[in-house]
């Protein structure tokens, strides 16, 4: 009988010890608003433009970070924003065109995200998006990219805990909108900052490129001169500057003659004939992680864009001044000096922005 009633007391002492709280579990689990401010790491780039309604905030930024890669956001619960924008690919798709939930291609190729919080003059290709948390909808709701509902998006949303949460934790209050969805992506995609190239280093210390790397970097900042060419240069500059290596335009790059333009890019958002056939100026920076390019993706690899540049402009009537006085002549660049000036744009790669967790999937 002792036996027993000791069995009995184990027992009921397990028990009762397994009821108490777990001392790692925090007691006080109200899920409340956090303004917390996100802080965004720029280096040597100018303070950027964040909209006074939208400032980024660490759970701001967190929710956009879920959706960004919340496969719920598309019809068939198979695609997310990275499914298109993958962060080892500088947030890109490799892809000449990316593919659907429906298995249909999409029209253009997909541009980078990173360092749009620095980006001024609207969004995608052909600027059709005033804001950027106005082209983060576009994408789940297109039928060749995502292919979904908002309002079968926020139905889905609403269904789990751990959104309700992080929308309170972002907004204040477990309301799940259209307007919250587009200023989370916003708060997230504002986040993710590319400045650690090796172009930063020598920015630092000029001692870190080689020989090919500083004859690039020369190519690309000296201008086109026709008559003097021992003195002429690339002049990618003209249209890549700044720190950000872009210019903030919409532009003509002489892809195609006026004849055999088959995308009118701008224009069909402006309706001026002045813009036919120009595209938005994209940053430089990642642009080894990036392929295929232009918005056709018609070029596989950097060596096929400078030869573009090099000799294979076609006149049109819209097509850049700077590049038209090139046309004549073509930019007389010797094999070294392509293979140097594909050397520099190398140098604009962040090798920290493909594994940074912060940017990466949060499930």
């Amino acid at each position: 009988m002792k036996f027993k009633y000791i069995g009995v007391y184990l027992i009921l002492s397990i028990m009762i010890g397994g009821c108490k709280e777990d001392p790692k579990v925090p007691l006080n689990t109200e899920v409340v608003l956090d303004t917390t401010p996100y802080n965004l790491e720029i280096g040597r780039f100018p303070e950027p433009k964040i909209a006074e309604d939208n400032l980024l905030t660490i759970q701001g930024v967190k929710l956009g970070r879920m959706l960004f890669y919340e496969k719920m956001l598309s019809k068939d619960g198979s695609q997310a924003c990275a499914t298109c924008h993958v962060q080892e690919n500088g947030f890109s798709d490799t892809a000449k065109f990316s593919i659907g939930v429906r298995g249909l291609e999409g029209k253009r190729q997909a541009m980078g995200v990173f360092n749009m919080a620095w980006n001024t003059n609207e969004f995608f290709w052909d600027g059709r998006a005033h804001l950027l948390r106005d082209q983060a909808l576009m994408p789940i709701q297109d039928e060749l990219e995502m292919d979904e509902t908002l309002d079968n998006v926020i139905k889905k949303l609403s269904s789990s805990r751990e959104y309700l949460d992080q929308f309170v934790r972002a907004f204040g209050t477990e309301e799940i909108t259209e307007e919250r969805i587009s200023l989370a992506l916003e708060q997230f995609m504002n986040s993710i900052v590319s400045n650690n190239s090796k172009y930063d280093a020598f920015l630092e210390d000029s001692s870190v490129f080689n020989e090919s790397e500083l004859r690039g970097l020369k190519l690309f900042a000296l201008e086109y001169n026709e008559f003097f060419p021992d003195q002429s240069g690339a002049d990618c500059a003209h249209c890549h500057s700044g720190i950000n290596f872009e210019n903030n335009r919409y532009m003509n790059n002489g892809l195609d003659a006026d004849g055999d333009i088959k995308d009118v890019g701008r224009q069909a958002v402006t309706n001026n004939q002045r813009d036919l056939g120009k595209f938005k100026v994209t940053s430089l920076r990642n642009i080894e992680l990036t392929p295929p390019y232009m918005h056709d993706g018609r070029f596989a690899t950097l060596e096929e864009v400078v030869e573009h540049y090099n000799s294979g402009i076609n006149e049109s009537q819209n097509l850049d001044p700077a590049l038209a006085q090139t046309v004549k002549t073509g930019l007389r660049l010797s094999s070294q000096d392509k293979k140097d000036l594909v050397n520099f744009l190398r140098t604009l790669t962040d090798s920290e922005l493909s594994k940074n967790v912060e940017y990466s999937s949060p499930f």
